[in-house]
């Protein structure tokens, strides 16, 4: 270092010195990304104002939406979105979540570290349910408001999303905090989960839940995995049958062909097919499955698979 501020004039060493500074404490101080959900929508302030939180404890964060259209008070949702967009973030993205009925409750705030160095800042409700099975649990802290917590809002009960979450992901976001210093470490296995049909192979079927309907085009989507249905021999335009169940009772049994996309069947028709997250899906060409089925999504809401004799 001596002999590389020695080739500097006077004034030249104290640029160099100051520039040295700002790069190691860039390094110390590492951003990573700051990502945020919510079910508050878009039609108040809301989300502009966790923004405005994040950005004044860090102006050169990067913060971006995952999205704020959750529906009203659907924790299981929120966590699906959160599996199928999480994966997708580089390691130590920092991801803030407010799906919280209970907020102002004593439910506890929590920051979760998965296994694949991720954190889940939220409450703990059951919105990580789903990253927690995929991608494990590495440790969880409690936050301890007392010291992560947006100055001037003790007295604010229900807006955890600005005065906690936004406040806290944006320290971590930043490097203003180590997840240590979020609070006290709390037991992996005390986390709040939401119980829901497991993938697996029964009697020559092949039996999951429907986490979550595509929306824009109501297709129905399965956390069934792509190997675990190559278990049936299933090829393609071979006839599936398909059961789809509500707490346990039949609503609907289709029939379709195993296609690899919608246009190999006529528009109008159902197939199954394997979907962008590599699950088994079922759609109407150009049309609603879900809508013509009525199916509906959720921990409740199961299929039961088998190739057409």
């Amino acid at each position: 270092m001596k002999s590389i501020l020695k080739m500097f004039t006077s004034a030249s060493r104290k640029a160099a010195i100051l520039l040295i500074t700002l790069f190691v404490s860039n390094l110390v101080h590492a951003r990573t990304p700051l990502v945020l959900m919510s079910d508050f929508g878009l039609a108040d302030g809301a989300v502009a104002a966790m923004h405005g939180v994040a950005l004044g404890v860090d102006p050169e964060l990067s913060v971006s939406d995952l999205t704020h259209e959750i529906p009203d008070y659907d924790i299981w949702a929120g966590a699906y979105r959160l599996y199928q967009t999480a994966n997708y973030w580089p390691q130590g993205t920092v991801f803030v979540s407010v799906v919280d009925p209970g907020v102002g409750t004593n439910r506890k705030s929590i920051v979760l570290k998965t296994l694949t160095g991720q954190l889940f800042v939220g409450p703990d409700n059951g919105l990580f349910t789903l990253i927690a099975e995929r991608d494990g649990v590495a440790e969880v802290h409690e936050i301890d408001e007392r010291v992560n917590r947006l100055p001037g809002s003790a007295e604010s009960y229900t807006f955890h999303g600005r005065d906690v979450y936004a406040y806290t992901g944006a320290r971590l976001s930043s490097g203003q905090i180590t997840f240590e210093q979020v609070g006290p470490k709390l037991d992996n296995a005390g986390i709040t989960l939401i119980r829901h049909p497991v993938a697996r192979l029964e009697d020559g079927h092949i039996k999951g839940g429907i986490p979550v309907l595509d929306v824009k085009y109501g297709n129905v989507w399965t956390n069934i995995p792509k190997p675990l249905f190559a278990k049936l021999a299933i090829q393609p335009n071979d006839r599936v049958t398909v059961r789809f169940l509500n707490a346990g009772k039949l609503v609907t049994e289709v029939t379709a062909p195993f296609e690899s996309s919608f246009g190999e069947v006529p528009k109008g028709s159902a197939l199954v097919y394997v979907n962008s997250l590599l699950n088994v899906s079922f759609a109407i060409n150009q049309s609603n499955f879900a809508k013509v089925h009525g199916i509906e999504s959720g921990p409740d809401w199961e299929v039961d698979i088998a190739k057409t004799p």
